[in-house]
């Protein structure tokens, strides 16, 4: 299920996804074709914008919010050159946090890169642009209690997407040392078994709706 209001881009990802094997059951244009389309079709994902008519200011989000409060474990996919943060935030914080992502247009590099994002939510992952979380991390001012200075630092520098040995650099400290305070992160959040780079996602976005 496609909602996007460019008719360019619209098409464009149709034909897209139809050439990678999926089936866009609907493409619309607007939030409320959105939420009708969602109801008769019933998809396996949703990928929607944020601004859509008629304001073109968060209709898309927050209609995305909307299906999420009605059907929890519908999976949704934001694809926007925009962070919205309060209905961003809301619509990480849906469900119990799994198969959801949001993705900037400007940041997708490669068309594999969409697909994979968009197969990983549709499967129940969690997808989240550096950027957005870092957008998202601004509006917090208390941290999480149950994390250390350190472990709240090493968290931060997850949240930008750095990998285990990046993180070691930025705070010189071995990379043994980084996986065991992320270990601790984890533990201390009490986040579901998953996959690492799962539970990695789930654990900035922990941060973020406490």
């Amino acid at each position: 299920m496609l909602a996007e209001d460019s008719v360019l881009l619209r098409d464009g990802l149709t034909g897209l996804l139809a050439r990678c094997g999926h089936q866009v059951v609907a493409a619309v244009g607007d939030a409320e074709a959105l939420v009708a389309a969602v109801a008769e079709h019933t998809p396996d994902v949703v990928v929607t914008d944020v601004r859509m008519p008629p304001g073109f200011q968060d209709e898309g989000l927050h209609a995305a919010v909307r299906l999420r409060e009605r059907s929890p474990a519908l999976p949704v996919l934001v694809l926007s050159q925009y962070v919205q943060r309060t209905y961003a935030a809301e619509l990480l914080d849906s469900g119990d946090g799994t198969g959801v992502g949001y993705l900037l247009k400007d940041r997708v590099g490669q068309v594999e890169e969409f697909v994979e994002a968009l197969t990983e939510v549709a499967d129940g992952g969690t997808v989240v642009d550096p950027e957005v979380v870092r957008q998202l991390l601004r509006r917090r001012r208390d941290p999480l209690e149950r994390l250390t200075p350190r472990e709240r630092e090493v968290l931060a520098l997850v949240a930008e997407g750095r990998s285990n040995a990046a993180v070691a650099r930025q705070l010189v400290v071995s990379e043994a040392a980084v996986g065991k305070h992320i270990g601790n992160i984890l533990t201390k959040l009490d986040l579901p078994p998953a996959t690492d780079t799962h539970r990695r996602v789930l654990a900035v976005l922990a941060y973020l709706r406490a």
